[in-house]
């Protein structure tokens, strides 16, 4: 009987996975990474991003919209590389050539936000910590909304703007938090708008956050608008600025963009909609009268 040959296994060492290296060319990326303690995992923003996030010190490349060179990119050796709306096409086709993971992020409303914590929370293995990042964004819109049903104020007619030309409105999870803040946007969020459609809602409220601007959004056109001279919010100088981060960046930052945003609203004189009713109410008694005669 021949005998089996013996073949002792040499354990093999387990293959270690490379470590997570992101360059992100989304700041809200970048605010969510740090906001859930993954800032360890960042080896390169945009310049943009230092806005939203302490990351003063990393080597900064372009974004989805300008990017001079893909080598900067590539030199930083990330395993992932995290994109956003609004991004030109051939930058996007330039960074899909490459080795690296590429992922673009896209939300629209606020489920689609903690949608995208939970995402990077998964990436970057801080499940729990996204969580309550989660909880905290949620309870600070609970309290704001709380605080608006308590003062009962009537609700008023919102226009936020993210650029003045072409004029478009601020992005579908603004409007959400105008809602959240006890106003209604007066608009379609995240459109094209023209001065007739902004002048047709009749707002009693213009908030402008135009992006990538900061706090720098001029109040002054809004008022040199011909087809807005009888607006409550032109009439009553109810033209606000709000730093374009805090709205536009659908992250941790959108907090402390609702807050602000609150303020303005539960400043405004509680006579702009009387005002208006009066108005009405006036015209429709001479149209009465005419008809009498």
């Amino acid at each position: 009987m021949k005998a089996s040959a013996y073949r002792p296994s040499i354990p093999m060492p387990a293959q270690k996975k490379p470590d997570t290296r992101i360059v992100s060319l989304a700041p809200s990326a970048t605010s969510i990474l740090c906001a859930i303690g993954a800032r360890r995992l960042l080896v390169g923003v945009t310049k943009w991003c230092c806005d939203v996030a302490p990351v003063a010190g990393l080597p900064q490349v372009g974004d989805c919209w300008h990017l001079e060179s893909v080598a900067d990119i590539v030199a930083l050796k990330p395993t992932l590389v995290i994109g956003s709306v609004p991004y030109k096409q051939e930058t996007i086709a330039k960074l899909l050539e490459q080795r690296f993971n590429f992922l673009a992020m896209n939300p629209r409303t606020i489920e689609d936000i903690y949608a995208d914590i939970r995402l990077l929370g998964g990436i970057a293995r801080e499940a729990a910590s996204a969580e309550r990042s989660i909880r905290a964004f949620k309870a600070g819109f609970s309290d704001l909304k709380k605080r608006a049903k308590t003062l009962r104020q009537e609700r008023l007619r919102v226009y936020c703007e993210a650029w003045p030309n072409p004029r478009i409105s601020s992005p579908p999870w603004v409007a959400e938090v105008v809602e959240i803040c006890g106003g209604q946007m007066s608009v379609p969020p995240g459109e094209k708008v023209s001065d007739e459609q902004v002048a047709e809602a009749r707002p009693d409220i213009i908030v402008l956050a135009w992006a990538a601007t900061g706090e720098k959004s001029d109040p002054q056109q809004s008022y040199k608008v011909a087809a807005w001279k009888d607006l409550p919010a032109i009439r009553n100088r109810r033209v606000h600025v709000i730093r374009d981060e805090f709205l536009n960046t659908p992250g941790p930052p959108l907090v402390r963009g609702a807050l602000e945003l609150f303020k303005i609203l539960h400043a405004a004189p509680r006579t702009r909609r009387r005002e208006d009713n009066v108005e009405a109410l006036s015209t429709r008694r001479i149209a009465e009268k005419k008809d009498q005669n």
